[in-house]
């Protein structure tokens, strides 16, 4: 691995970390209510959930990975499930109230406890499958391109779920202004970005699949 996977593992979790849904409303809603040390046991259960998802796409798809590194036409497959889930996150119209509603299937009690919060955090990622979608596509991009080595794999994902806690760290830290600003807009706005950065992804993923890299540069740069 150089500088340059580090750099975009830290990206991917930098930008992982800000997808709108349950989990990151419930974020900022326990650290306001419950307090930093609440937030931080919670967020760890959010990251014990997404460290099963890329154990469970990686894993479930090793044989899929094995066969695009050799045949890199099934990028194409990569590049579609990036497209299907950045159009499901551009045309979602949930805002911050009916997310917090949803989680309230978990709901904890006002007193702090910690293990439930831990739980609550895992099984309100877990729960949620656009999560695995997102995660799928990731290693069905990063496997290939990393050849298939499980050291470099391990360090990328390293790196993805570090630069996602950091993230989160500072979310927990600004909890009280990141709530305030935002409103229905900046959620509608922050979702369609994000979308179209995912469907942008996938359609460069599966031109990777049959135009040849150099040309992928050229378009890129």
């Amino acid at each position: 691995m150089d500088f340059y996977d580090f750099k975009n593992a830290f990206l991917i979790g930098f930008f992982m970390a800000f997808m709108i849904g349950p989990v990151f409303f419930m974020l900022l809603q326990t650290s306001i209510l419950k307090g930093a040390r609440a937030a931080v046991v919670f967020d760890f259960g959010v990251v014990l959930g997404d460290i099963c998802f890329i154990l469970i796409a990686y894993f479930g798809s090793k044989t899929l990975l094995e066969k695009i590194k050799d045949d890199p036409r099934l990028f194409f497959i990569g590049g579609l499930v990036l497209i299907v889930y950045g159009l499901i996150t551009y045309f979602d119209k949930q805002n911050k109230k009916e997310a917090l509603e949803s989680a309230k299937i978990l709901e904890v009690p006002i007193k702090n406890n910690y293990v439930k919060l831990f739980f609550k955090g895992f099984f309100l990622n877990f729960i949620n499958v656009g999560v695995l979608a997102g995660w799928l596509g990731i290693v069905v991009v990063v496997g290939p391109t990393l050849d298939m080595n499980p050291k470099y794999i391990l360090w990328y994902f390293a790196t993805v779920v570090t630069s996602y806690i950091i993230t989160d760290f500072a979310k927990i830290l600004l909890a009280k202004q990141l709530k305030k600003k935002m409103t229905p807009l900046v959620i509608y706005r922050l979702k369609r970005i994000m979308g179209i950065i995912l469907i942008v992804c996938g359609v460069f993923l599966m031109l990777k699949g049959f135009i040849p890299n150099e040309k992928i540069d050229n378009l890129m740069y």
